[in-house]
């Protein structure tokens, strides 16, 4: 069982890189705004670097190596084409009669569903909140802060420059952009509490310590 493990571990970060790279360099070619497209890839490098540096110092259950990957995909999708032209959404906006495209609602949901899941696992595994309950409140007010200060992001970048602020913004003329924003974040953090928790508790403990 302990070989079966290993050779799993071993495997893991070669399949994830094996996904990362290559939508990496896809996203990176002749993206439609350059400047959007280095500030909403560049927290999916940075993730990746990190989880490089504690693979082995500090290994992550592979549900949440997976859920931070598919983050990172939207992250480089939204990138190339910017959030407000990802071309199914705009196929969807047709068949849905939807106002906008709606891409960015799944980028934010996404945001708050894998922040709660790597909270959660961090404050389970170094025991820093003993209680479920005020583990989970914890991580929801967390993810809803995180969610918030994005949006303090998003603006601070727009004051800084106009120039391809408004692609980056993805406002797309919605005046509830960014309460809408961090609703949908709340949602992700509640959605992931709600049903992941089970399969996640499950990968905890079979998880071997270092």
């Amino acid at each position: 069982m302990s070989h079966v493990h290993q050779s799993s571990g071993r495997r893991g970060p070669a399949l994830w890189a094996l996904v990362f790279l290559p939508v990496l360099f896809w996203s990176a070619w002749e993206p439609a705004d350059r400047m959007t497209w280095t500030l909403e890839v560049l927290p999916a490098v940075v993730g990746a670097l990190i989880l490089l540096c504690t693979r082995r110092r500090f290994p992550l259950t592979p549900l949440l190596y997976s859920l931070i990957l598919f983050h990172c995909i939207i992250l480089m999708v939204g990138g190339h084409y910017t959030y407000a032209k990802v071309p199914l959404f705009d196929l969807l906006r047709e068949m849905f009669d939807w106002q906008r495209n709606n891409y960015d609602k799944v980028g934010h949901l996404v945001q708050g569903l894998v922040p709660a899941m790597i909270a959660r696992e961090l404050l389970i595994r170094l025991k820093v909140i003993p209680s479920a309950a005020w583990r989970n409140f914890f991580i929801v007010c967390f993810c809803l802060a995180f969610s918030a200060f994005y949006e303090l992001i998003e603006w601070w970048v727009a004051l800084i420059s106009e120039e391809g602020a408004e692609a980056f913004l993805g406002t797309q003329g919605y005046v509830w952009d960014t309460q809408s924003d961090m609703a949908w974040a709340l949602a992700g953090a509640i959605l992931a509490l709600v049903l992941m928790n089970r399969l996640h508790d499950r990968q905890l403990r079979s998880l071997e310590p270092l």
